[in-house]
């Protein structure tokens, strides 16, 4: 027998076995993986010991989690630098904050929303709720529905963005009292998928519908990055309409706070604006544009609704800031009347004035807050004076901004919060500076 043949069936046999160990320590790696993922994080049993370093207080919710937040003084670089919450494992791209204040929902390129408790913003550790999406898409954008516990998230996957809404399951009765303190995880109440066919979500906002014959349900507004903005039943999930910016592209849109009016900022320097027209059964009868904002020389790139929904600022890539009102009757032709303009103050290196990326308008419409990248400006509305700015907030570009609708324990007073996102996995909470800041 040549010599060479069982040198070679040897070596192949060596090789067959070196292979079947690589592919057997790889499935297992990747098997611990997945069921890290799949699985949220275990809550520790009370009949178990735990490590003293991490011994957990009373638990009052399903799937509690701690996390600390950033208290050392050191660390800030900003006096009006609150908090900061750093439990999230990848890109926060939308936060709300829900009626009440008190929680504030994240939505994370993780897969995972999670809404803290905020009963103090300067707090050491925020106590928050776990929801992990379905396999295949990572949360967008969040807002809260009609209270705290519910959560309408848009997720983004590969053919499209879906639309779910998490409500929480009522606690079935039991005899165990040690059972009665634990409530399930929140459910799937709702879903829709491929909401803008192939198009991704821009933002997705929530409002009361107050005005008129409404009923006080909430009413969310989902923005795709084509033309399209349709408008959803927060509780039900039924369409209730939609519009067409009819812009090329959209870069925003948003829902006055009483839920009469939708806007929209998209590809031109004109922003339109639509009226949420309701029966007197309080469903919704029609969405009809009913007003158009001339006046900016270039693409508006933001803007918001005062707390009155009768005037909207919008920020805009020639430079300025305009204030609109809004309250007019357009039934006669009657057009929005600009009534403040003022420039940006805000200019690179070289002087030129850079643009805002977003604006957030305080609750008692006296302060604005304006971002560019990882810059974060409060100005007065009145004056347009810079009150304040971080110009570093984050460690990368900010991607969302709200305020607490009311104010928050802080440890030496309450005050408006203005919560920020960013690419950095973190999120900020920022006191509100003073009127009479220089």
């Amino acid at each position: 027998m040549d010599p060479v043949i069982p040198i070679a069936l040897l070596s192949i046999l060596l090789g067959a076995v070196i292979a079947l160990l690589f592919f057997k320590t790889y499935f297992i790696k990747r098997k611990s993986e997945i069921n890290s993922i799949a699985k949220p994080e275990p809550q520790s049993d009370p009949k178990k010991p735990t490590k003293p370093a991490q011994s957990v207080t009373k638990k009052s919710h399903a799937k509690p989690h701690s996390h600390a937040s950033d208290k050392d003084q050191n660390k800030r670089h900003h006096s009006l630098d609150l908090n900061t919450l750093k439990g999230h494992g990848d890109s926060v791209s939308g936060l709300c904050f829900s009626s009440d204040g008190r929680s504030l929902a994240t939505a994370c390129a993780d897969g995972v929303v999670r809404v803290f408790k905020l009963d103090d913003a300067s707090s050491k550790s925020f106590k928050f709720l776990r929801i992990n999406l379905p396999a295949g898409g990572h949360p967008v954008a969040v807002t809260f529905s009609d209270d705290a516990s519910s959560v309408v998230v848009a997720s983004e996957t590969h053919f499209g963005a879906s639309l779910y809404m998490y409500g929480e399951e009522k606690a079935k009765p039991t005899n165990d009292s040690k059972q009665q303190s634990k409530l399930p995880l929140p459910e799937i109440k709702w879903e829709h998928h491929k909401i803008h066919d192939k198009s991704a979500v821009l933002t997705l906002v929530g409002a009361a519908a107050t005005y008129g014959s409404a009923d006080g349900s909430t009413v969310v507004a989902s923005c795709s990055e084509g033309t399209e903005i349709k408008l959803w039943h927060g509780k039900t999930g039924k369409v209730l309409g939609s519009a067409d910016t009819n812009q090329l592209k959209n870069t925003m849109a948003t829902i006055s706070p009483n839920g009469r009016f939708i806007a929209a900022a998209a590809f031109t320097a004109d922003v339109k604006v639509w009226e949420i027209v309701y029966s007197k059964d309080g469903s919704v009868k029609e969405v009809p544009k009913v007003m158009q904002l001339k006046g900016h020389k270039s693409a508006v790139t933001w803007l918001c609704f005062t707390p009155n929904s009768e005037q909207i600022i919008t920020a805009s890539k020639d430079g300025s800031i305009r204030t609109w009102n809004i309250n007019v009757r357009y039934h006669l032709d009657e057009d929005p009347k600009t009534v403040k303009v003022f420039p940006i103050p805000l200019h690179d290196s070289n002087g030129a004035t850079l643009h805002y990326d977003r604006l957030s308008l305080s609750p008692d419409g006296k302060i604005l807050a304006a971002t560019h990248g990882s810059t974060l400006q409060w100005l007065c509305v009145e004056t347009g004076k810079v009150l304040d700015t971080a110009d570093k907030a984050h460690d990368g570009e900010i991607t969302w901004m709200e305020w607490s609708p009311k104010t928050i324990p802080t440890g030496t007073g309450q005050t408006f919060v203005l919560a920020t996102a960013s690419v950095d996995k973190k999120v900020k909470l920022w006191a509100a500076p003073s009127l009479h800041s220089t």
